[in-house]
């Protein structure tokens, strides 16, 4: 099974044509998507997928679209809880009923982007079966020196990865490990792991950065393998975020 994650900035626009040659090329079987405002709904036909939309409150929608033969068990959203929104499926597989979760969270506050965590964190901890929480988490992870990261940022922008005494904000994606969530990069990841700004897609306000994440609950971690993040062609203007893939032998 192929999952991949992608914000595609903004909806799209002009640039879905791309968009959909990149996922029309990777064809995964499941696939979360962020920055969603204005998206047509004929686009997941475009790719043959079937979409689940969660709207947004205050920022922009987010989606998780399957491919057949997979269908959607069940669907639900988070709205007002996030800055932006959550989308979650469910979906029948040969090790068990998968809950597939699209997040992006709080772009602009660390405080806030850590309570969203928390909250999807212990949310999706208990659920049972296999779980996937995927997206834009708007974080930096622990474990790594993010000193040359946030260097070239002026401080209005490093401000957003920054906690109270000045060092680098990791609570949004430790939330999510302290819960028992599997970074799914540092079990399966090779390759450049950054996945923002593109090469010709705009993220000024970002500098090389790891943002987009595959979490997995612990029963699902050791399936995963080939995760990459997918760089070339369209990936360097479709978007400012790349789009991260990984396999997952269910």
């Amino acid at each position: 099974m192929r999952f991949m994650t992608w914000n595609i900035k903004t909806g799209g626009g002009k640039r879905l044509p791309s968009i959909a040659a990149v996922i029309n090329r990777e064809k995964p079987d499941l696939l979360a998507m962020q920055e969603l405002r204005n998206f047509p709904p004929g686009f997941a036909d475009s790719v043959g997928m079937v979409a689940h939309v969660s709207p947004s409150l205050f920022g922009q929608p987010v989606a998780v679209l399957v491919r057949p033969p997979l269908t959607i068990d069940s669907a639900s959203a988070v709205t007002w809880q996030l800055h932006h929104a959550a989308a979650i499926v469910r979906v029948p597989t040969s090790a068990g009923l998968l809950t597939v979760v699209s997040a992006h969270l709080n772009p602009f506050a660390p405080y806030r982007r850590m309570r969203e965590a928390i909250w999807l964190a212990h949310r999706y901890r208990a659920h049972p079966g296999p779980t996937l929480i995927a997206g834009d988490l708007n974080g930096l992870d622990p474990g790594t020196d993010h000193t040359a990261t946030l260097a070239p940022q002026p401080g209005f922008l490093r401000r957003r990865h920054l906690a109270a005494d000045g060092t680098a904000d990791t609570r949004a994606v430790g939330a999510f490990l302290d819960a028992g969530f599997t970074d799914l990069w540092k079990v399966a990841g090779s390759g450049n792991p950054l996945t923002v700004p593109t090469t010709n897609g705009g993220g000024r306000e970002f500098s090389r950065m790891r943002l987009d994440y595959v979490l997995a609950s612990l029963s699902l971690a050791g399936f995963a393998h080939d995760m990459t993040v997918i760089r070339g062609d369209e990936t360097e203007y479709a978007s400012d975020h790349y789009p991260v893939a990984v396999t997952l032998d269910l």
